[in-house]
């Protein structure tokens, strides 16, 4: 098992050999600001829709465009794997293209210009996916900084004015992830800094990653894979059903054993549970019965809360806060 050591957490050189680690998390909210100042002329011009059939979206993270548009979205909508478009789709139809240029979303985005669809992508400007979507329905959510998360963000504040998502408050959000950003520099120390304490949490466990609400149940997967790469261990995201025997079955602690002949195989799991504020009434009581849970089988809980703003602001905090921990973590283990 690679040894954790706190102390690497507050050693300016080893944090200063991070960088690399910490700096992309810490811009994460300026490159959303820049996203968004550069589509904010395209964004004032989009008009409402009135007839809309359905939205087809590719590309990075159109998963999450899915999650946040599912509770609300008065229309049928597919995050489309495939290339090319559905047989259904046509005119009546919105489809977003996120970025990048992967097939499937040059394919996706010939195909919508082909069928006379409402295009709206977020790319670079002379890129080949915003040639090939170029039509006089088609808007362009210029991009710059290759973040598929803050494409998506803005595609999400484009979505909206068409009418057909929630309204996302792109300054909020950027401002939320600075302060996410700020909480959890590398100069803030382990006392006052809630992503050390929560790698500190996590330093000789194996996570159990838990979200109630969608976009918190997608979360707790973004930051499972980022807990794996940080560890090399074998880190879970599921839902509470699955989570709640894994818990349950774990032995209580033997206060002779000896510590420094604890294995991977034998680690404790630690239960990481995200709230974003928006858990139903099945959420609340699945996250009271894990938390109970872990208090009898005593298994740490290490909590990932923002309950304010819109969905996106909260995702995209909860997210950053879990992807921090996660960064500190692999440098207290020496894995950075």
């Amino acid at each position: 098992m690679d040894d954790f050591e706190d102390a690497r957490l507050e050693d300016p050189d080893v944090l200063s050999a991070a960088d690399h680690l910490l700096r992309p998390l810490a811009e994460t909210g300026a490159r959303v600001r820049r996203e968004s100042m550069m589509a904010e002329g395209p964004l004032a011009a989009i008009a409402a829709e009135e007839r809309v059939r359905a939205i087809i979206t590719f590309g990075p993270e159109a998963r999450l465009l899915r999650a946040v548009l599912e509770p609300t979205c008065p229309v049928p909508l597919v995050a489309w794997p495939r290339l090319g478009l559905p047989g259904w789709v046509g005119p009546l139809d919105v489809v977003v293209v996120l970025g990048g240029g992967d097939k499937a979303s040059l394919a996706g985005a010939f195909e919508a210009v082909r069928r006379g669809c409402r295009l709206l992508v977020a790319a670079e400007e002379g890129s080949l996916l915003a040639r090939e979507a170029g039509s006089s329905a088609t808007t362009l959510l210029p991009t710059a900084t290759g973040d598929p998360l803050a494409a998506a963000i803005v595609a999400l504040a484009g979505v909206h004015k068409l009418g057909l998502g929630p309204a996302i408050d792109l300054r909020q959000v950027a401002d939320a992830m600075d302060q996410v950003a700020a909480e959890s520099s590398a100069l803030v120390d382990i006392a006052q800094n809630p992503a050390k304490a929560v790698a500190l949490e996590l330093a000789a466990a194996a996570p159990l990653v838990w979200g109630g609400s969608i976009l918190a149940a997608r979360a707790s997967r973004r930051i499972a894979e980022a807990l794996r790469a940080a560890t090399g261990r074998v880190v879970l995201s599921a839902d509470a059903g699955a989570l709640e025997p894994l818990v349950a079955g774990v032995r209580p602690r033997d206060p002779f054993a000896d510590p420094f002949e604890e294995s991977v195989t034998s680690l404790r799991p630690g239960l990481v549970m995200i709230d974003d504020g928006r858990d139903d009434e099945q959420a609340v009581e699945e996250r009271q019965r894990l938390r109970a849970l872990a208090f009898t089988q005593e298994v740490m809980v290490s909590n990932l809360v923002h309950t304010e703003g819109d969905p996106v602001e909260r995702y995209a905090t909860v997210l950053l806060k879990g992807l921090f921990a996660a960064a500190y973590l692999q440098i207290g283990l020496g894995r950075a």
